[in-house]
């Protein structure tokens, strides 16, 4: 079961502004990343369902992770209520999609554990809400619209809380769209966890970026509070 309450892993993802995503199929080095993003300031963690076996080592993250009260580890491009059992099982904070399936929704309603698809309308996101989604996941962040899609939302919909992901980078002018817009937090993968990076076990980098990056939304929240 989950380690953290949901109310814990929302407020967590709302505070820091920021979830890195990433997958990798070897364990150690998925535990060097997630170690990195820790140390670089971050609890809320997003391991996605990405390769064949994912959940392997998803459960080995967990396990070697299960003392260190830092981390709260979710996945992530979870599309359908059996893998989102399978995950849960293996303690998932927080389930994440590139899809709303409202059995997932369900299914995590009923574990108490925060579920965040992704929408592309006005319409999916308020079916995601009517199912009790928190904060919501819009993918691919730029397809759908961008910051001016955040904004446009906000207009008739005030109470929504929205995560992009797909077209968020660790620079200002990126950031200082997507939070002036009036985003909840922002899910960051591949700009952020860098395929040389990885390869060249440069961890210290990966620490290094996330933490110059979690300073730079802290003062883009001073800033642009949510409303």
């Amino acid at each position: 079961m989950a380690k953290y309450s949901r109310l814990t892993v929302l407020n967590n993802m709302v505070n820091a502004g920021m979830i890195p995503v990433f997958y990798h199929p070897d364990a150690d080095v998925a535990e060097q990343i997630v170690r990195a993003c820790l140390d670089g300031g971050l609890r809320c963690v997003e391991f996605t369902n990405r390769g064949d076996m994912a959940h392997i080592v998803y459960g080995e993250l967990a396990r070697r992770f299960k003392d260190d009260d830092r981390l709260i580890l979710g996945v992530g491009s979870v599309v359908d209520a059996p893998t989102a059992a399978l995950f849960l099982q293996l303690g998932a904070n927080f389930v994440v999609g590139p899809v709303l399936n409202p059995e997932v929704a369900r299914l995590c309603n009923r574990r108490k554990v925060a579920y965040s698809p992704g929408c592309g309308t006005a319409s999916e996101i308020s079916a995601a809400e009517e199912l009790g989604v928190e904060i919501v996941k819009i993918f691919p962040g730029s397809q759908v619209g961008g910051p001016a899609f955040v904004k446009a939302i906000a207009g008739p919909m005030p109470w929504t809380r929205i995560m992009p992901t797909g077209g968020v980078s660790p620079d200002e002018e990126n950031l200082r769209a997507w939070f002036a817009a009036g985003v909840a937090c922002v899910g960051m993968g591949s700009k952020l966890i860098t395929k040389e990076l990885v390869a060249a076990g440069d961890f210290d980098a990966i620490r290094r970026k996330t933490a110059e990056t979690v300073a730079l939304i802290k003062e883009l929240r001073q800033q642009y509070p949510l409303k």
